[in-house]
């Protein structure tokens, strides 16, 4: 079996049985293609060890970054380990295939008093009706409450909104469904919005969901990027912001409240805890810096 061949099954065994995200099974086929390309479109069982090291090393020097050489390298291992287990390989030559060690960078955070400014800010320029503002002080409050990713955000429809328990049913990576909640100033704005704004904004596009576009469309992960990063930049100080910096603050902001790491895992619909742990290291170097400040013997 070539590559390509391979390539196309081992894709169709990611969405079916794997059930990974579009997103991820798109980059996977590119780092499979992009393997091809280097070594040609050869016999599985032609692709040795020192050509792996070879096509991994040829790229870094290409200037990738180190968390793209990681995926790549996650992406390899994971083709051959399947090829082996299926019988198109005799051995796996992926197995001493080592990545680079990834360097650890923090997510940015706003801190929680300027969030709330923020958000009380933005509440405030919605009082007088406007549409597209209730809309993005909901959104943004949303997004802020319950630590949802942009596409779990953008792909919440009506049913998914529980405001009397004041949940909402999300659909995460890898098609996984769970349950997460939304605090008070959520739920206000939420309502304004859905009184308000929606009825106003409702077209024959619209179908059943909660957030949408001018023309009335569902509104896409583009529009709310643009919507978080003009409110948000100017909080962090950064020129590039998205919804992800709001989904790292809730996060951090609820570890620095006390709240359970699992407890925040799974808010987070995080499939590892080591993944969720990151936010602790923010907090820590939060703890840190007060402690210098406060300390008389730091």
């Amino acid at each position: 079996m070539r590559i390509s061949e391979a390539a196309a099954e081992y894709a169709a065994y990611l969405v079916d049985v794997r059930r990974l995200s579009p997103a991820t099974v798109r980059a996977y086929r590119g780092d499979l293609a992009d393997l091809q390309s280097a070594t040609g479109d050869i016999e599985l069982g032609d692709v040795g060890l020192e050509a792996l090291r070879d096509w991994l090393w040829q790229d870094l020097q290409r200037g990738i970054s180190r968390a793209t050489a990681a995926r790549r390298t996650a992406a390899i291992r994971g083709f051959f380990g399947w090829a082996h287990d299926g019988g198109h390989v005799p051995a796996d030559p992926s197995l001493r295939l080592v990545a680079p060690k990834r360097g650890r960078t923090l997510p940015a955070v706003a801190g929680a008093e300027a969030v709330a400014a923020l958000l009380d800010g933005l509440s405030a320029r919605a009082a007088d009706g406007d549409p597209l503002l209730l809309r993005d002080h909901a959104l943004l409050e949303v997004l802020y409450a319950s630590a949802l990713r942009v596409s779990e955000l953008c792909g919440l429809s009506l049913g998914d909104v529980d405001r009397e328990r004041r949940t909402l049913r999300v659909l995460g990576k890898g098609s996984k469904e769970r349950v997460v909640p939304f605090g008070g100033a959520a739920a206000r704005a939420l309502d304004a919005y859905l009184v308000r704004a929606r009825p106003v904004l409702v077209g024959s596009a619209s179908g059943q969901a909660v957030f949408l576009g001018p023309r009335g469309g569902r509104l896409s992960p583009r529009a709310v990027y643009t919507v978080v990063a003009r409110e948000l930049a100017p909080v962090i100080g950064a020129e590039t912001v998205g919804p992800h910096a709001l989904r790292h603050s809730a996060a951090t902001h609820l570890l620095e409240g006390g709240a359970d790491l699992r407890a925040v895992q799974e808010m987070l619909g995080h499939a590892s805890l080591g993944t969720t742990q990151i936010y602790t290291h923010v907090s820590g170097d939060r703890l840190m810096a007060a402690y210098r400040l406060a300390h008389p013997r730091a």
